[in-house]
């Protein structure tokens, strides 16, 4: 089992307080730096997690949950954590974002719940690094569906991963598919053949026109995306988007 792949047996003894953390367990952590989490559902309700990620306001959107924690360099007080409540974000997650807040940081930390909207200049904006644009809807959780298009079994094939997929389930052998609702995003990793490249813009093809009959209020659009230059619009359907591990030596 690896990171973001867990099955939800295993996520169910965490009761939805899922958190993983940015770093390694023995690395010491920078704790004067802030840190940022974005509280995410895929799917199921199991499927919640908490993820540290870059401390970057565009990272922020208004249907989701963060906890902003801004370290102070004091004895007596650790520093402050917000949970960000975006304006369009489910009042139940807004109530579970509090709950993992109050979970993750005992009473040396000053804790508070704020509104999009409501956040104080002098600590929420300056530990963020500063006011940037960000997305204000999430609607591509509607519709994102990620499938794979292979040929390792002899015969062409695709797909379908659960709707709980994570950066990791883009191969680099294979092609996969991605669509947001507004475009099919095929995605091309650096060990794909040129069979496998033909074949998998036919499905493409196949996949659009099926969508078309079947949800005419959303014609999708195709797009095609290489390993490494993944857009904005391609990115966030995944939770915590980073940097691509590289391959062990």
């Amino acid at each position: 089992m690896t990171q973001q792949q867990e099955n939800l047996k295993f996520l169910s003894h965490f009761k939805r307080k899922f958190i993983i953390h940015k770093g390694k367990r023995k690395l010491k952590e920078d704790s004067v730096q802030p840190s940022l989490y974005h509280i995410r559902t895929n799917g199921s309700a199991l499927c919640t997690r908490t993820i540290q990620i870059a401390t970057d306001s565009s990272n922020l959107n208004s249907e989701f949950c963060f906890i902003l924690k801004v370290p102070f360099e004091s004895t007596d007080n650790q520093g402050i954590v917000y949970t960000w409540v975006g304006r369009a974000a489910d009042p139940d997650e807004a109530k579970l974002a509090e709950d993992i807040m109050n979970s993750m940081f005992d009473d040396t930390y000053s804790k508070q719940v704020i509104n999009e909207g409501e956040e104080p200049e002098n600590f929420f904006w300056v530990g963020i690094g500063s006011q940037k644009q960000y997305d204000e809807d999430a609607e591509y959780m509607k519709y994102a569906r990620l499938f794979r298009c292979s040929n390792e079994k002899g015969y062409f094939s695709v797909s379908e991963k659960c709707s709980d997929f994570c950066q990791d389930d883009l191969a680099d052998d294979d092609i996969m598919l991605l669509d947001n609702g507004k475009e099919v995003y095929m995605w091309v990793g650096t060990q794909t053949s040129q069979v496998e490249i033909k074949l998998s813009l036919k499905a493409c093809q196949v996949y659009i026109q099926h969508m078309r009959s079947k949800d005419t209020e959303h014609p999708r659009k195709l797009r095609l995306v290489r390993k490494g230059n993944e857009p904005h619009c391609f990115t966030r359907c995944f939770h915590a988007w980073s940097v691509f591990k590289k391959p062990p030596a």
